[in-house]
């Protein structure tokens, strides 16, 4: 039994990840004050075995890390694809810029700890990663480190001890690094006096500004679109975003037939955009509340369903190609896509795993209803091709060389940067190109988990054997630079997002947890705190912010040497 664990066979091998890997998520379901270090764990109980004799042969432990680390990020780019470039809209804009000065104040602050205290560049590389709490940012600086101690003429042994030195640092700054950035949410909520109440009017106030999709009731009052037909309507005012669902005259509901003339009086249901809801008061005339019992009265005969995209041939086609209403006389009024509501707007792309709300007869719907598939079980059965394509090209990407004047090697993604790009861009351009890129939530998050899961343990296996002797022979200062790092930067933004761009309390903290990739944070931040938009601001900025901790990562080993 020993020999099995402590000489490098492959048995001997998978024993000793699953063990690491069972252990550190068992410890990881227990929570001191709602805090938990969840798959950290794993890291801790690595190191703990790997200190205690365990190994793994050095190039099977690289391969179980490397891929791992692979599986991790790819599932991230999958998931936030889609939204990225729409992050960088409306409000999203100015909380990217914040989230880059976020990444940008910790590259400094531990570049001036690297000058004032002489610290080795790749251990505060290390020591910054664990701060902030991200892992692709550790893996991208050893895999960095390895390949330049590999191509500068070093031994195999010496890249693996470079690597190792990294993820002590690490290892060292993480626990700090979670507990510092909770400590810098309840500091900020004490500095900035929030009332949440308060917080939470103000946030509800700009919430429709951010709404996606807008229902508005309208009574036909305008004399200049008396006698006109809603074609001609939507013609000439250039309205595409105004979709008129339902027609009352006389107080019977019906189907707008877009040809039929509109007389004073009319009643239109209309779905909008929060920019457009003014338009179609302007146009059509004045508003009233929406009471949808009087929309849905049982003689109208019209229905309202969800419809579930799963037709693969559907994907890359917008609703003005499709042509829905004068094919099947049924009105498409939202999009449910990753749990938000879309405003039908006729040049979104559509996609499989896409839900359409609709308003029409049975028969159209139910004809509707075999063009886009609506088979929702299908959606849970994994779609492993384009995942397994996109892997294979994201290594290629990661491994192109990007060279740069000053630097001695050229710059590589590598397979933490490569494999995100291709995923967060699959995500994005894939329905538009006819790639069906959708992946189960419970698929996405399975892969995810079991990537941090073994690049988590390889790295403390990997790391073990040597951490206690960095940790005394100085490394105890790493938990001072690891403090330094993480509360600086954050308390800067922190003040700057609420004094000068006047951020609520609840966009800072979802700005704060998304700009440290730190879902303990996230998580932590709605349990106290209960409001839902949280998580939304911590996606706004996620996509960017991950790109660029594992950038700056590489960078900084690159500086080095």
């Amino acid at each position: 039994m020993k020999n099995l664990l402590t000489q490098g066979g492959t048995a001997g091998a998978i024993l000793i990840m699953a063990l690491v890997i069972a252990l550190g998520l068992y410890l990881g379901r227990f929570k001191f004050k709602g805090i938990s270090l969840g798959t950290t764990w794993i890291l801790f109980m690595g190191i703990l075995l790997g200190h205690l004799g365990m190994k793994i042969d050095p190039v099977m432990l690289s391969f179980i890390k490397d891929f791992g680390l692979i599986l991790f990020v790819f599932a991230i780019g999958l998931q936030v694809g889609p939204g990225f470039f729409h992050s960088f809209r409306k409000d999203g804009l100015p909380m990217n810029m914040l989230a880059i000065g976020l990444v940008l104040a910790a590259v400094l602050v531990t570049y001036a700890i690297h000058l004032i205290t002489g610290e080795r560049l790749d251990i505060m590389t290390g020591i910054m990663s664990g701060a902030v709490t991200n892992t692709p940012g550790l893996g991208a600086a050893q895999q960095t480190m390895v390949d330049a101690t590999l191509a500068s003429g070093g031994s195999a042994a010496q890249a693996a001890n470079a690597s190792a030195g990294i993820a002590s640092a690490y290892a060292v700054a993480y626990p700090l690094g979670v507990l510092g950035a909770i400590g810098v949410i309840l500091l900020s909520k004490a500095i900035f006096r929030v009332n949440l109440p308060k917080e939470k009017d103000m946030a509800s106030q700009g919430e429709d500004e951010e709404a996606s999709a807008f229902r508005l009731a309208c009574i036909v009052a305008n004399p200049a679109i008396f006698g006109k037909s809603l074609f001609d309507i939507v013609g000439e005012e250039n309205a595409d975003h105004l979709v008129v669902t339902r027609l009352m005259r006389k107080g019977v509901v019906s189907m707008p037939d877009l040809k039929q003339p509109l007389l004073e009086g009319d009643k239109l249901l209309i779905v909008t955009d929060i920019q457009h809801k003014e338009k179609a008061r302007i146009i059509f005339g004045e508003d009233y509340p929406v009471d949808m019992n009087e929309w849905e009265q049982p003689g109208a005969k019209l229905m309202s369903r969800r419809l579930s995209i799963t037709q693969s041939s559907i994907t890359g086609k917008n609703l003005r190609k499709l042509n829905i209403r004068q094919k099947y006389g049924v009105t498409v009024t939202r999009i449910l896509r990753s749990g938000i509501d879309l405003q039908a707007d006729p040049d979104l792309i559509l996609k499989v795993g896409d839900s359409i709300q609709v308003v029409g007869s049975e028969q159209g719907i139910n004809r509707l209803s075999q063009l886009v598939g609506n088979q929702p079980e299908t959606l849970q059965k994994p779609n492993l091709v384009p995942i397994f394509f996109g892997i294979a090209l994201g290594v290629l990407v990661g491994m192109i060389p990007i060279r740069f004047p000053s630097m001695p090697q050229p710059l590589k993604l590598g397979l933490a940067g490569g494999p995100l790009i291709v995923a967060i861009l699959l995500g994005h351009f894939g329905p538009k190109l006819r790639i069906t890129t959708y992946t189960a939530l419970s698929a996405n998050l399975m892969i995810r988990e079991i990537g941090i899961s073994l690049f988590m343990a390889a790295v403390g296996v990997g790391a073990g054997e040597h951490f206690v002797e960095s940790l005394v022979g100085g490394g105890y200062m790493w938990v001072l630079y690891g403090v330094i790092i993480t509360l600086v930067p954050m308390m800067l933004v922190s003040l700057i997002a609420r004094y000068v761009m006047k951020l609520d309390f609840f966009k800072i903290c979802g700005l704060l947890a998304g700009g440290t990739t730190d879902p303990a944070l996230l998580s932590f931040s709605e349990q106290m705190y209960g409001n839902g938009r949280i998580a939304v601001n911590y996606a706004t900025v996620y996509p960017l912010t991950m790109f660029l901790r594992v950038v700056a990562a590489q960078l900084m080993i690159m500086i080095m040497l």
